[in-house]
């Protein structure tokens, strides 16, 4: 078979992705609703979710044609269209996922009724939408962009075009966490603080005035955001890994559409693995989930061998694959044990929380330090083994990509697991608002509480690919600019030294940005949460009759607070990795920002792995207690655990996740800006 067909084959396996998810859709759409009170609430998260992304949309879109019109005068019209193409498409994934899982939240609660194997079922299936989306979009992307500027005279132009589509995926992902994050957590926040704590009722109560805000941002949060943060991951990470096939390999096409490949095969298996996710005779979700995963991982490395036979000549780059699965197996379970109420991290906090509100911050802060040790070590065991599979050298850096990409073959099920969450979450909100029978809610508690454990693996999933992303991203850097370099005879002028101040100045600039962004990110929760706090205190005060169930809240009031502030905060944060890149860069020279660049990635992994895993971490201690331990719902012990929740929740789902793209924001944009800041510098 003939390589040039690899593109080909990769627009094949994307509309076969995108098929399944529609025909997922039309299944899921067939379900019934349930009472006409669950779908009047479904449909006031649903307005909700879809007015808000609309509005931050139309807020992107000013910023993305801004850019894509600097791209176009700086660089070329290739990577500028390209650029569209991955803002769009990571746009239009995470549009099409929410409103699905908008859709199927009351039918997930309807479905609740019949037991836990069939709403397990069908919420599972709900995120399987996005899942699949989102790596039929990424290698849609991918694939055409590559057929469109490919030209057998000049592989580089289809390349680097590339690295423009990378950039429109990342820039849409980082304004989409952010913007989704803030969105959801001060809403949440300001939720809890008025209605558990002070006012004393049920999470998800319909008296609470914030809880319809609530469970529109878990959609726009946990559903939107990382559906957008783990396409620009998987179209980030492909392009680095074809980008260094190109460099490594002198434009040898088989080295550049190897991860297309690889991509191809992934998607098959996991359409695959996707059937193998039942609980049968067992009740543990948590298993009938990992089984999909599974299967899908063996598969893919199944076929992954002759592929790899087939377009290399040998099996070298397949063992580098292996390393890529087993890294993210295990960061996926390390992520679990840290976060799951089922071992000691979220026990010890629960247990602090019985001598108050500070033991339990403190427990709780040290449990998230300590977390972000394991997948960082993890990590760095995955860059050694790859790198020395590969046979050191460059051979051993493309190594690492394949690595990377490796991790990405099981995409579609992980971005399934993490849509799962908020679908199971809605579902139980629905479910008490419609004052459903109790054990229908106690179906819905029990997916819900894996789906949260579910969305701390899927960040610790998205965090140990954004590494070894960014890896391969440094690299194209370092080789792109020996490249340009050398055509001025400079080869040796751009060494990276850490006895360089240059360097150095740029390593602490680096750190800084991650500070900077997560103060920015976790603060803007805490302003946006005030606002919210003083809206339901006014309404408990102002509405006769709430507490008292005869009067409606007004839940639009904080539906539109949040919406407008989390619409206004993103903005600067959002700005921070760019702007830093552009100035070093022209300022400063390669030099230093190569070390802004590795400043990033190694303070953003400790950063993003600890932010997430504390949140997880203290989320779930909460609800272990209000299972009943150390008093349950009401006792002191529970009133510290929603504290540390409440400190916890910008950490999991606004400034952690986002850290992420950050990541790849700014080594994308480094890398996009090699031949302007080498030659304005020179």
């Amino acid at each position: 078979m003939d390589v040039n067909l690899i593109p080909w084959i990769g627009v094949g396996a994307s509309l076969l992705a995108i098929l399944f998810a529609l025909y997922l859709t039309s299944w899921l759409m067939g379900r019934p609703a349930g009472t006409e009170k669950m779908q009047s609430i479904s449909k006031a998260v649903q307005e909700g979710a879809m007015a808000y992304l609309a509005r931050q949309y139309k807020t992107i879109a000013v910023v993305g044609v801004i850019v894509a019109v600097a791209l176009f005068l700086a660089l070329d019209w290739q990577t500028a269209f390209a650029f569209v193409v991955g803002a769009f498409f990571s746009g239009l994934c995470g549009f099409i996922g929410m409103s699905v899982s908008t859709r199927s939240n009351a039918r997930v609660a309807e479905a609740a009724k019949q037991g836990l194997s069939y709403g397990l079922n069908v919420s599972f299936k709900a995120g399987t939408v996005t899942g699949m989306m989102c790596v039929g979009l990424a290698l849609l992307g991918l694939s055409g962009v590559f057929i469109a500027f490919y030209d057998p005279n000049n592989v580089s132009q289809a390349v680097h075009a590339l690295v423009g589509l990378g950039f429109g995926g990342s820039l849409i992902a980082l304004f989409a966490r952010i913007g989704g994050g803030i969105f959801t957590k001060s809403a949440d926040v300001g939720a809890d603080l008025v209605g558990k704590v002070e006012a004393g009722i049920p999470e998800d109560d319909p008296r609470n005035p914030a809880t319809i805000a609530d469970n529109v941002g878990d959609n726009v949060g946990d559903c939107a955001g990382m559906a957008a943060d783990l396409f620009e991951t998987y179209a980030v990470t492909a392009v680095g890994a074809m980008l260094l096939g190109y460099l490594i390999f002198g434009g040898a096409l088989e080295y550049i559409l190897y991860p297309v490949a690889l991509g191809a095969v992934a998607i098959v298996a996991s359409i695959i693995g996707v059937f193998f996710v039942r609980l049968g005779g067992s009740t543990n979700i948590m298993s009938a989930l990992y089984k999909g995963v599974w299967v899908s991982a063996i598969l893919a490395l199944i076929g992954f061998y002759p592929i790899t036979a087939w377009m290399l000549g040998d099996v070298t780059m397949f063992f580098a694959a292996i390393v890529g699965v087993v890294a993210t197996v295990l960061i996926m379970y390390i992520t679990d044990y840290y976060t799951s109420k089922n071992y000691r991290p979220v026990r010890s906090i629960a247990h602090a929380s019985q001598s108050g509100h500070g033991t339990n911050i403190i427990t709780g802060l040290s449990v998230g330090m300590e977390s972000a040790i394991p997948p960082t070590l993890m990590i760095v065991a995955g860059i050694l083994a790859a790198y020395y599979v590969g046979g050191g050298g460059g051979e051993g850096v493309y190594a690492i990509g394949i690595a990377s990409m490796a991790m990405l073959s099981m995409c579609g099920m992980i971005v399934a697991l993490d849509s799962y969450g908020p679908v199971t979450d809605n579902a139980g909100g629905i479910a008490e608002m419609a004052d459903l029978p109790p054990e229908v809610r106690n179906v819905t508690d029990a997916l819900d509480a894996v789906g949260n454990t579910t969305k701390a693996v899927t960040k610790g999933y998205a965090i140990g690919s954004a590494a070894l992303a960014a890896i391969v991203l440094f690299a194209d850097y370092v080789n792109a600019l020996k490249k340009a370099s050398a055509g001025a005879g400079a080869a040796a002028e751009y060494v990276f030294k850490l006895g360089d101040p240059l360097v150095l100045a740029g390593l602490f600039i680096g750190g800084a940005v991650v500070f900077m962004f997560s103060s920015l990110a976790n603060g803007a929760v805490g302003r946006a949460a005030f606002s919210v706090v003083e809206e339901v205190r006014r309404q408990f005060r102002e509405i006769p009759g709430i507490m008292e169930g005869t009067a409606k809240p007004e839940y639009g009031r904080c539906v539109d607070i949040v919406t407008k502030r989390a619409l206004k905060e993103m903005v600067v944060p959002g700005l921070i990795p760019v702007v830093t890149v552009l100035l070093v860069g022209f300022i400063l020279g390669p030099l230093a920002l190569g070390g802004v660049l590795i400043g990033v990635i190694v303070v953003g992994i400790y950063m993003a792995c600890f932010q997430n895993n504390a949140g997880g971490a203290w989320d779930n201690a909460k609800k272990w207690i209000e299972e009943g331990m150390y008093g349950g719902k009401g006792s002191e012990a529970h009133k510290a655990a929603v504290t540390g929740d409440t400190v916890g929740d910008p950490l999991k789902d606004t400034a952690g996740p986002a850290v992420n793209p950050v990541i790849k924001v700014v080594n994308v944009v480094a890398l996009l800006m090699v031949p302007l800041i080498f030659h304005i510098v020179r």
